[in-house]
């Protein structure tokens, strides 16, 4: 059996995604009929079916399934071989470092001020992402390590240090009723008819259930929190990035949060290494050890 091609694993995927030959064609840049020919010449050398054609689109048959779940993990890791190697070959080259925009502010720029003064320390580039985007940088090789959130975050599969344990609080806007609280429950916050939680993605693209608005960015959210349209609860760090118009309650039967700093397990570098113990070594309020 011939092996599939990189391209043609690409090509399946933006179809897996899309459901849709058209609308994969354009993700792709691409015309329809050259993918619909790579697809065809994917299911001959695997001598399976991929998909099943409808009017509407295509639907995934089960080998389809099973190709989509190991060939996503297969092209980025792909992805961030070639990544790697072309990080090598330039030793001079900053360290990639992918946090959420807003969260663990303090502690990003206590990392980013004490790793310049280390002797010899790589530069360090910040690379800014959305809720849940980090594992998908680290993984495909966009980011060498980054600032990611126990139990929140998607931590499968990478090496982490764990940097700040804290308490979380819930953004309400300021002219809200809650926003004289002195503190809250979870199960208050949860329960607010007029101020109804924001709901984020789930890993798998879904949203939970529920009439709190759905947020993909913390630009959105900041805005309709201002408007009086949602709440959310937060690690109380994050809230860096509040607005006049927000007001942070503690929560106090929130889960703890704990930020880690994590790499891939496979790394050699000694320059993410020297980054690793920098971050360890942090004096950091509420830290591991004061959390204990």
């Amino acid at each position: 059996m011939d092996q599939p091609e990189v391209r043609e694993l690409r090509y399946f995927v933006a179809v897996a995604d899309e459901r849709h030959f058209g609308r994969a064609a354009e993700r792709l840049g691409i015309a329809q009929p050259p993918l619909s020919r790579a697809i065809r010449q994917l299911e001959r050398r695997l001598g399976v079916q991929l998909f099943e054609r409808n009017r509407r689109g295509v639907d995934l048959t089960e080998a389809g399934r099973v190709l989509q779940r190991e060939a996503v993990p297969a092209l980025d890791a792909m992805a961030a071989a070639v990544r790697r190697t072309q990080r090598a070959g330039h030793p001079q080259r900053p360290l990639v470092l992918a946090t959420k925009a807003g969260a663990s502010h303090e502690l990003l720029r206590a990392l980013v001020d004490a790793h310049a003064r280390e002797p010899g320390a790589a530069p360090v580039e910040v690379l800014l992402c959305e809720v849940g985007e980090q594992a998908g940088l680290l993984r495909t090789g966009a980011a060498d390590v980054a600032l990611m959130h126990r139990p929140v975050d998607d931590l499968a599969g990478f090496d982490a240090e764990d940097l700040l344990t804290e308490g979380q609080v819930a953004i309400v806007p300021a002219g809200h009723p809650l926003a004289a609280r002195t503190h809250l429950t979870l199960a208050e916050a949860a329960n607010v008819p007029d101020l109804p939680m924001a709901r984020w993605p789930r890993l798998d693209g879904t949203y939970p259930d529920g009439p709190g608005p759905e947020v993909r960015t913390q630009a959105q959210l900041a805005q309709l929190v201002a408007l009086g349209k949602t709440l959310l609860v937060i690690p109380a760090s994050s809230r860096a990035w509040q607005w006049p118009e927000h007001v942070a309650v503690p929560v106090l039967d929130a889960p703890s949060v704990t930020t880690v700093i994590a790499w891939q397990p496979n790394s050699r570098s000694r320059e993410i290494a020297a980054l690793v113990r920098t971050a360890a070594g942090l004096e950091l309020a509420g830290g591991p050890a004061a959390a204990h």
